[in-house]
């Protein structure tokens, strides 16, 4: 029942993530709201979980199958490896590479896979990308990914030199995310102007690399405003039926000392998403007003 599966998931966030007043307060929210609810565990349901639950975490999610019959995590999982034969053939989702109006090139990521398999993608975007008047980075449909390969994108556009992107605070020690020292020459002219496409869809990890970059003053954000997903997170099974994504650490911008959690990242040119390329085209290449 709904009670069962909200005290497993208060207990999880009173044990994984390091101590804040945040998760408190969802933990808190939870309990005022579900302790009492005796009726069964239904898609409906955990979509009210997460409604109570956004304001104080937008990462947390609930993903429910009705033929599931495996018993909840007693210890929480590490993420599976990932799979080098579904990553290929996807081409670690950098889903297209083209120019567009006034010799810009736009260049479309749907996510961040691992870094070792992603880089040679990422590598011959940017190869590809030489001699544009400007950059598109398509982040629209972006749900996010590992933080390695938001920091090697990211230094691709900042700058040969090593750069400290983030922190994140876990329960028992703290991370730092820094942009990698790259060859010289191989980051993206200083001069090449750059515009990130955002959505409404663009999630997690995604919203990092958007927010990073717009922080130092690299790009111009186009689009819409993003969900607002920060935390780090992994996932548990709740319930025979539900596995949930469970916030184990918060992000701390290394520039701003804040982050993008509940507030997304606002764009500096809104518009719908649908519109986003002419409207970028437009912010960094003034020729295509």
């Amino acid at each position: 029942m709904i009670s069962d599966l909200t005290a497993r998931l208060t207990g999880w966030l009173r044990t994984l993530p390091p101590p804040h007043e945040r998760y408190e307060r969802l933990a808190a929210a939870l309990e005022r709201e579900f302790a009492a609810r005796t009726d069964p565990i239904t898609a409906a349901a955990c979509a009210e979980i997460e409604r109570v639950a956004w304001p104080h975490a937008r990462h947390l999610l609930l993903h429910f199958d009705p033929s599931g019959t495996d018993p909840p995590d007693e210890v929480a999982p590490s993420w599976p490896e990932p799979d080098p034969a579904a990553i290929g053939p996807a081409a670690a989702q950098v889903r297209e590479v083209s120019r567009v109006d006034g010799g810009a090139c736009l260049i479309r990521v749907d996510g961040f896979d691992a870094l070792r398999f992603a880089q040679p993608y990422l590598d011959g975007a940017f190869a590809l990308a030489g001699g544009a008047t400007g950059i598109l980075l398509d982040l629209r449909a972006n749900g996010g990914g590992y933080p390695e390969t938001v920091a090697y994108i990211a230094g691709r556009l900042l700058g040969d030199r090593a750069t400290h992107l983030s922190d994140v605070r876990y329960r028992d020690h703290t991370r730092q995310w820094w942009t990698p020292d790259l060859p010289e020459g191989t980051a993206v002219p200083a001069e090449t102007p750059v515009a990130v496409l955002v959505s409404g869809r663009t999630f997690s990890s995604g919203e990092a690399l958007a927010y990073h970059l717009r922080a130092r003053g690299r790009v111009t954000v186009v689009g819409e405003r993003t969900p607002g997903a920060a935390d780090h997170i992994t996932e548990i099974r709740l319930a025979p039926t539900v596995v949930g994504q469970v916030p184990i650490g918060y992000v701390t911008d290394a520039r701003t000392g804040a982050s993008w959690e509940g507030g997304g990242v606002v764009p500096q040119v809104e518009c719908p998403a649908s519109g986003a390329v002419p409207a970028a085209l437009a912010a960094i290449i003034p020729a295509n007003c």
